[in-house]
């Protein structure tokens, strides 16, 4: 995949056809001008992504699913975020190595895949080898992922929603529950069970993250049950419930989620039979664990 991608944009199942090499813009909200807006290490991923140190997280401008309760709006709308060359964000990911990073994490990158890839391919060439890993709202192509393969080890997909009607209210994309299940599918069969290092690094698997919003139980218990019939437990769970609300959202959204909603639907996991997962403590609700978008590590020094 190469940058002619970005003249007909069909990166994400939007296919919105934008030609972003022309000063537009897709449904991402972003051009085709890479750009980033953090690169650090960050601690608060799933236990097996950080290490000692903390995952190597590069946060890139824009989203294809632009979320109305999103926490990380100010680069989902592509408000944030510094233009930078393919090969300065190899160096990034070679800088983060050397800061002792677990892995380098790409968060939310499918829009700028065709300048990623180059740059994870140039990183290797000078020296990186730690585990790559897609940090994506779940929302992905199949030639998104078939181009993904073999260069990432950790995918680390979202499953937001269990129907069309909220899919669609919430994120515009009410054929995300289909989309986004097939794509975990296909992230499964790429990256295959979980391996481990000694230290309990995640090398090689797939973390499926499964938010639970306010007043959607039933929906999140329907969409966790629906991943563990596909892939049973040969992917890791993360039962979240760091939901903070935004400013301006509707009920209920505009809440955090209760101790009741969240022991219930972990409750339901181990109904199920879920072995291999994540939950998450109520001080995870907090603003404090939204990262500031600050340019933090993206230009040189």
């Amino acid at each position: 995949m190469d940058a002619d991608a970005y003249r007909s944009c069909r990166l994400c199942p939007r296919a919105c056809g934008v030609d972003r090499t022309a000063g537009k813009t897709g449904a991402c909200r972003v051009g085709s001008e890479l750009r980033v807006a953090r690169a650090a290490l960050h601690p608060w991923e799933e236990p097996c992504l950080v290490g000692d140190k903390g995952s190597g997280a590069v946060f890139f401008a824009g989203c294809g699913l632009g979320c109305i309760y999103c926490q990380n709006r100010a680069i989902s709308r592509g408000e944030a975020g510094a233009a930078i060359t393919v090969e300065r964000l190899a160096t990034i990911f070679l800088e983060l190595q050397e800061a002792g990073a677990a892995n380098i994490n790409l968060v939310t990158g499918t829009q700028f895949l065709p300048s990623i890839l180059p740059a994870l391919a140039s990183a290797r060439e000078r020296g990186l080898s730690l585990p790559v890993v897609w940090n994506s709202g779940g929302y992905e192509t199949d030639a998104t992922l078939d181009a993904l393969s073999g260069s990432v080890d950790v995918f680390l997909p979202d499953y937001k929603y269990a129907s069309a009607k909220t899919a669609k209210a919430c994120s515009g994309a009410p054929d995300y529950p289909a989309v986004a299940l097939a794509a975990i599918e296909k992230m499964l069969s790429i990256s295959g069970e979980p391996i481990f290092a000694d230290d309990g690094r995640l090398l090689r698997g797939t973390v499926v993250r499964l938010l639970l919003l306010p007043g959607r139980l039933l929906e999140a218990k329907t969409a966790l049950s629906r991943v563990f019939r596909l892939c049973g437990n040969s992917v890791i769970y993360s039962l979240m419930r760091q939901y903070t609300p935004q400013p301006g959202l509707p009920s209920p959204l505009d809440r955090r989620v209760t101790d009741r909603e969240y022991k219930s639907f972990v409750d339901h996991a181990l109904a199920l039979g879920v072995e291999r997962g994540y939950t998450q403590e109520k001080d995870c609700a907090e603003e404090s664990f939204i990262p500031a978008f600050d340019l933090t590590g993206v230009l040189p020094k």
